[in-house]
């Protein structure tokens, strides 16, 4: 056991890894907190599946029954809300809560209680949101939540007034979680990169992860206005939205999409980062055009904030600026072309493996090409006008998310589990899985197209027999069916593999290019015995290549005393704000409000608390 200079034992490093359900719940460790976030994702995944299935069963036939019209609202409501909130994009954001800090040589985050912190604001948020279930009714008026009909009254009764209290107040949670998170990437990134990573160093991962955090940090201050004074006008009787009291129901719509197509490229770029790490892996060669890949990235991030009225180009804006949005919408295809020939050129001429993880990456490139010309489609105003209340709309934001970022993610939790959990994962398995998902994908949501140019209307329980509908309908929800196989394959190989997967090296795909890649696997609590010095775009390929394939450390290491590392400690302040607003929330919708200040009042202390409280941290040595 060695002593630190202020004289402090410092422990062997397995000796302090938590154990028991306290342990979660109070960690701060990054990749502990990126486990919750994937595991809570997954859980959250399966629940907007469930209200997708239901509802194509609804669909299978005309003139079906299988749910009430207003049940099927709700479902149409919180299967949007779930997937986009609670599943896809938190999926991301716990790759990059494990994955980030890793590539780019720091032991955590620069804030690991706010990182807590904003985990479990993003679970009080989906479990306020999921709760509407059994209190009376859910959320109606679709994951947009357009005015007028988000007031309720005559236009919206509702199985329940509070259905969309439940919408605003879980989603401002949530997405309260999500902006603590933002902030806190933005910090590591740009504070805590190890010695020699300079910004054009840095892998596509944590690019893309730093430029979300950056769209994050602009596009939910619109949002949180958005329900704020939608929570005026439902708590307080104000008239933002009411056009009897002099509102204005286009507000809500400008206010929701200037968060809403930011949004987008929140749940996608991520997604570039990690094909960007996989290619390159899994080709045998470096990524082409690293630099234009990043000033892409850059590129899109800015024009995300310049095309969200193209989501209103039926609203009667006019047609300059209709033409306006239409030509940037176009536009952002630009920069996003770049990635695909680049990732295609990455693979030209390489030594392709083609693994479970390149066959999800191969697949996400063809759908998501697909869904980017459909994109292009509807960027034209008057094709817009036709198709978008129609289900080929709905296809299009299918083959984006699903196609793109559900495939992307797929593929990075093939490419990342053995990192995560030092098991691999069965490739016999992971190939079933992905032919069943590719073909349930496309046998579910390619017909939608023609659908759409059918002119079936999207947000309806049903449809007439007459109108040459059924086909197309029967084979999508056959689609539904294979797509569920193959994703409850994926979950069977998880979980089989965790127990009794063989055994993963530190680099088991052999060409690892990154940091994560040079240290054991699993991570160990402290990530790296020594910071590693960075002396190539590529860190471990250069060390392959110029040196003995092992990372040189960092000299001089201030964080090495006398071989012991100083880690943060382990604590529950980061639950308080958790607990408090969601109490604060629940009496907020019935309307308590002596307890709605109550909680606000102990949220305030329990910040001011996890703000100025002392964290000693303790000491370990590397095993």
């Amino acid at each position: 056991m060695q002593t630190t200079p202020e004289g402090i034992a410092a422990v062997p490093s397995r000796s302090l890894r938590p154990a028991g359900i306290w342990s979660w719940l109070t960690t701060v460790d990054h990749k502990r907190i990126g486990i919750l976030y994937l595991v809570t994702a997954m859980i959250f995944f399966l629940f907007g599946g469930t209200e997708a299935f239901i509802m194509r069963l609804q669909l299978m036939r005309p003139d079906n029954h299988v749910v009430t019209e207003a049940l099927f609202d709700q479902l149409f409501t919180m299967h949007g809300v779930t997937m986009i909130f609670l599943a896809i994009m938190p999926l991301q954001i716990g790759y990059m809560n494990y994955i980030v800090p890793l590539q780019i040589g720091a032991r955590d985050v620069a804030f690991p209680r706010l990182n807590a912190a904003g985990f479990w604001l993003f679970l009080a948020g989906g479990i306020v949101l999921n709760s509407s279930w059994l209190l009376g009714g859910a959320p109606n008026a679709g994951w947009y939540n357009y005015a007028p009909i988000n007031l309720g009254g005559v236009l919206n009764p509702g199985p329940d007034v509070h259905g969309i209290d439940f919408y605003i107040l879980g989603i401002q949670l949530a997405g309260l979680g999500t902006l603590l998170g933002g902030i806190n990437f933005l910090a590591t990134i740009i504070n805590l990169r190890a010695p020699g990573m300079t910004p054009m160093r840095m892998p596509l991962f944590v690019w893309t992860s730093l430029i979300t955090s950056v769209l994050i940090l602009f596009a939910f201050p619109p949002l949180t206005a958005n329900l704020g004074l939608l929570m005026f006008d439902r708590l307080f009787h104000t008239g933002f939205f009411n056009v009897a009291k002099g509102g204005n129901v286009l507000l809500w719509q400008q206010l929701f999409w200037i968060f809403g197509h930011p949004e987008v490229y929140i749940m996608i770029l991520p997604a570039f980062g990690m094909i960007s790490e996989i290619v390159p892996t899994f080709s045998g060669k470096p990524l082409f055009g690293y630099s234009s890949m990043v000033f892409a990235t850059i590129v899109i991030a800015f024009m995300a904030f310049m095309v969200w009225s193209h989501h209103m180009f039926t609203v009667g804006m006019g047609p300059l600026i209709n033409s306006i949005f239409a030509a940037t919408s176009m536009a952002i295809a630009v920069p996003t072309g770049v990635k695909i020939f680049n990732w295609i050129a990455t693979m030209a001429g390489g030594r392709i493996r083609f693994t479970t993880t390149m066959l999800f990456v191969v697949g996400f490139l063809v759908s998501f090409v697909i869904g980017g010309m459909s994109g292009v489609i509807l960027a034209a105003a008057p094709a817009d006008y036709q198709l978008n209340g129609s289900y080929f709309l709905v296809a299009h934001i299918h083959y984006v998310l699903i196609g793109g970022s559900l495939f992307a993610i797929l593929a990075g939790t093939h490419y990342w589990f053995p990192k995560i959990t030092g098991r691999m994962l069965s490739e016999r398995r992971g190939r079933w899985s992905f032919w069943l998902v590719i073909i349930g994908f496309n046998a579910t949501f390619f017909p939608m197209h023609f659908l759409g140019l059918y002119g079936m209307p999207r947000r309806v329980a049903t449809y007439p027999p007459n109108l040459g509908l059924n086909t197309l309908n029967m084979l999508e929800t056959l689609g539904v069916f294979v797509l569920t196989a193959g994703l409850l394959i994926l979950l069977f190989n998880l979980r089989t593999s965790l127990l009794r997967g063989a055994p993963a090296g530190a680099d088991p795909w052999e060409d690892g290019r990154t940091l994560e890649w040079a240290i054991p696997s699993p991570v160990p609590e402290y990530n790296f015995a020594r910071v590693p010095l960075v002396r190539g775009r590529d860190a471990l390929w250069t060390e392959k290549m110029y040196g003995d394939g092992r990372m040189l450390p960092a000299d001089p290491d201030p964080a090495f005393h006398d071989g012991s590392i100083h880690l943060p400690s382990s604590t529950w302040l980061p639950l308080i704000p958790a607990i408090t607003l969601t109490a604060t929330v629940y009496a907020a919708v019935y309307r308590v409000w002596p307890l709605a200040v109550l909680g606000i009042l102990c949220a305030f202390c329990g910040v001011f608390r996890l703000m100025y409280d002392p964290d000693p941290g303790h000491w370990v040595t590397p095993d």
